[in-house]
């Protein structure tokens, strides 16, 4: 089978190529459909993800797909439509995962969209409702908001009855965040944002702050979060940890809180089930709809990396084996 092999780290892409490999085995094997990007697919090519499995991997954290094998006490059979992942292995013809990586597409789903419903919404979900306990009419600045985590994080917020500030560092992207993440208002995260938020919300500023920007989006955004608010670190795109000193989180009365999406469902299994169907509930309502802005050939995996790469994207980028 064709898949994408990261055979040595590196910070350009030289160690990924397409590989000839043997079709794995498992519990369950899926015929991939459509794999879905995240960002730590590509540090996870340079070894900058903070899990680093070492070389040579398959790369690709979720996909969407039809079994084609499966034990029998899988409670899965061949022809079943379904989605899921671990933290390697989606981007290929075929990947072999344990039943409980995998669940059931509704019919109405179709693969593309299954793919791009995964990781995103889940880590939205967790960060929001789970971890960030939004209530409705509450207030939620969300950065990268053109990037997958970032607009499902919009889309679910929406969902659930917040006001919805989207931000994003490219004014060339305003237009499109207006008509795809339909928030509330959208604004520029550079430089001195918080006068534009307090603005916003009449000077209570936001009870969430959604953040996998890190770098002086978030040294801004400690300045943005209401008392008794979360300041929400979901990732570091911008590629620089940020600090802070405890006195202003003590001072301003409000918490920053991790967001590990992946190992709370992992620690939480019966939460993680719980968290999936709810996901599910709202897409076969409507209520939240994954944008897909690209697709790619497997063979063109490369381009799709490297436009993910450029932030030329609002919402996800999926390849199609």
């Amino acid at each position: 089978m064709k898949a994408v092999q990261v055979r040595e780290l590196t910070p350009d892409l030289s160690g990924v190529t397409l590989a000839d490999l043997d079709t794995p085995e498992g519990e369950v094997l899926v015929r991939v459909r459509a794999a879905s990007l995240n960002y730590p697919d590509l540090l996870m090519t340079q070894g900058k993800y903070q899990f680093k499995p070492e070389p040579p991997f398959v790369s690709g954290l979720e996909m969407a797909g039809e079994v084609v094998e499966a034990a029998q006490a899988s409670g899965f059979k061949p022809g079943d439509r379904v989605r899921g992942g671990a933290k390697t292995g989606a981007f290929a013809q075929y990947v072999a995962l344990p039943a409980a990586a995998l669940r059931k597409i509704p019919e109405a789903r179709g693969f593309e969209a299954a793919a791009a419903m995964g990781a995103a919404y889940h880590t939205a979900y967790v960060a929001l409702a789970e971890i960030g306990k939004l209530e409705a009419g509450q207030t939620v600045l969300v950065h990268g908001a053109s990037g997958g985590v970032g607009l499902a994080a919009c889309d679910l917020a929406r969902a659930m009855g917040a006001k919805v500030i989207a931000a994003t560092h490219r004014a060339d992207k305003i237009e499109a965040l207006e008509r795809i993440a339909r928030p509330d208002a959208v604004i520029l995260n550079t430089g001195r944002f918080r006068e534009e938020v307090a603005k916003l919300t009449n000077d209570r500023l936001c009870d969430l702050v959604y953040d996998p920007v890190g770098g002086e989006v978030f040294d801004e955004s400690t300045r943005c979060v209401t008392f008794g608010g979360k300041l929400l670190v979901i990732g570091f795109v911008s590629g620089r940890i940020p600090q802070i000193a405890v006195n202003i989180p003590l001072i301003k009365g409000f918490s920053v809180v991790g967001v590990r999406a992946g190992e709370y469902a992992r620690r939480f299994p019966e939460r993680g089930e719980r968290i999936a169907a709810e996901i599910d509930r709202l897409a076969s309502t409507g209520a939240i709809v994954p944008h897909v802005d690209r697709t790619f050939a497997l063979e063109d995996w490369r381009e799709a990396f490297e436009t993910m790469g450029r932030g030329e994207i609002v919402g996800k980028v999926l390849l199609l084996p």
